[in-house]
């Protein structure tokens, strides 16, 4: 029986949240620095209290302007104080909700840069070691912020990506180049299928990626999230598989 977390991005101002929650298994809200605010906060903690959804914290560069997706200058204790900010901001909400954070997955740039920058993974894993040692980290699949919370000795779910297109080396293919975004569905659906049947996927250039794939995402904020998510989920249940958080022995 094959298990997998299917996750989403959650408390973007995209309109789409309440869609979504119910097709999936486990959603990281945005913490205030690229989007949201504590009363997004709240709703998002709610729907997945309610639909059984764990809940983790996407923390970001404060950068609102460019939504989190611009790469900021900042030293390896800038970034740790940033992380543990959005952190100790989420959980003070989602306490008062009765629930207990499960994961941290950065957003965007941070993302990004920690996927090939030790230094800013190592700042990253630190802060939430910091924090709460039992907090799982959602990393892109292969990458050093996978390799840096495994050193830590915190769990990890290695990631990868329904509607976004690979490179030959396992990064993301950057947004605004060809191709980097999958916008039909069936495409997206022939890449997961071909991430769970063969553990890899096709890059741009042709070349096969192995990757390992402990949970899948969705980004909230494209208009047609609700529609992917939709499609994702039926396809995912019409091939058995099982929809659960990383970790839940179900």
């Amino acid at each position: 029986m094959v298990r997998l977390d299917f996750n989403c991005d959650l408390g973007e101002g995209c309109g789409n949240d309440a869609a979504i929650v119910p097709l999936i298994s486990s959603a990281s809200i945005a913490c205030g620095a690229h989007a949201g605010d504590d009363a997004s906060m709240r709703e998002a903690i709610a729907l997945c209290r309610d639909h059984g959804v764990a809940v983790g914290a996407h923390p970001a560069f404060e950068d609102r302007e460019h939504f989190g997706r611009r790469e900021l200058a900042l030293d390896h204790d800038q970034i740790a104080r940033l992380v543990s900010a959005q952190l100790a901001r989420l959980a003070t909400l989602a306490d008062a909700a009765g629930v207990r954070l499960a994961h941290v997955k950065p957003h965007g740039a941070l993302y990004n840069l920690a996927a090939r920058d030790r230094d800013v993974a190592d700042a990253i894993v630190g802060a939430i070691a910091a924090f709460d040692p039992g907090l799982r980290v959602f990393a892109l699949s292969g990458s050093r912020l996978a390799d840096a919370a495994s050193a830590a000795g915190l769990p990890v779910a290695h990631e990868v990506f329904a509607e976004r297109a690979y490179d030959a080396d396992g990064s993301l293919a950057p947004r605004g180049s060809p191709g980097a975004v999958i916008e039909n569905l069936d495409a997206a659906i022939a890449q997961v299928q071909g991430l769970l049947r063969d553990g890899s996927v096709v890059a741009r250039d042709g070349h096969r990626v192995a990757l390992r794939a402990d949970t899948l995402c969705l980004h909230g904020d494209r208009p047609d999230a609700a529609t992917f998510a939709t499609g994702l989920r039926a396809a995912l249940d019409a091939q058995g598989i099982v929809i659960a958080p990383p970790g839940d022995a179900g």
